[in-house]
């Protein structure tokens, strides 16, 4: 099931690997051009590989996935308006996930060790208050919205928590470009996709192995309930 599943991503590998390159060596055009096409082609994938298109767990996904892309498309606009739609998009697309893993993606309760992401979005809040003054509201909201996303997907399964995990490393180093004073490291941008590209690759794959199992049960259901005669 997970290999078939994996083979209608193929297309979002090959599109993330040459945008990861694109970054690698600097090429501003490139890398703009194929940051589009990387949440189009997870979608793709999402849908290709899902057993029924018609459900819940399919618009939600979808939902999130569009708002990804739009967000991708906005914060590469300039301006200051471009940088907020931008965030608000990714903002929608954390809640639309949380609901997708707290509602139709959740296998069992989420375990005591999801506090950690408590600990996480307090220690973020509090290194960067000094620094972002009258976004500290508007961070912090987000920084929670993120959290409870990571935590709800606990609950999920392996693939898409620790997918859910490595898009909220993505999102801190993304915070601490944004808005902490001289953080900069070697290849940091390539370092943000890779966990941005990876944890949304691993969250949508739960999806689809989670959509797929949840009808193969109800399929042996249904054929344990038929009378043989």
């Amino acid at each position: 099931m997970r290999g078939k599943a994996l083979l209608r991503f193929i297309p979002f590998a090959i599109v993330s690997v040459i945008h990861l390159f694109t970054l690698f060596v600097d090429w501003n055009d490139g890398s703009t051009y194929t940051k589009l096409a990387i949440m189009p082609a997870l979608l793709l994938g999402f849908l290709w590989g899902l057993p029924v298109r018609r459900s819940l767990l399919a618009l939600l996904g979808t939902v999130a996935i569009v708002f990804s892309w739009l967000g991708d498309a906005l914060l590469e606009t300039p301006g200051d308006s471009g940088f907020l739609l931008g965030l608000g998009s990714f903002l929608l697309a954390h809640v639309t996930y949380l609901v997708l893993f707290a509602w139709p993606m959740r296998r069992g309760n989420v375990p005591w060790a999801a506090l950690v992401f408590a600990g996480w979005w307090f220690a973020l809040v509090s290194i960067l208050a000094p620094h972002i003054g009258t976004l500290l509201v508007p961070v912090a909201a987000y920084g929670l919205v993120i959290a409870l996303a990571a935590a709800a997907a606990l609950g999920t399964n392996r693939y898409t928590a620790i997918g859910a995990s490595l898009f909220l490393i993505s999102d801190t180093i993304l915070a601490f470009r944004l808005f902490y004073p001289d953080f900069e490291f070697w290849q940091m941008n390539f370092t943000i996709m890779v966990f941005y590209i990876v944890g949304q690759g691993l969250i949508v794959l739960g999806a689809v192995l989670h959509a797929r199992n949840e009808l193969g049960v109800t399929r042996a259901s249904t054929a344990q309930a038929i009378p043989v005669s």
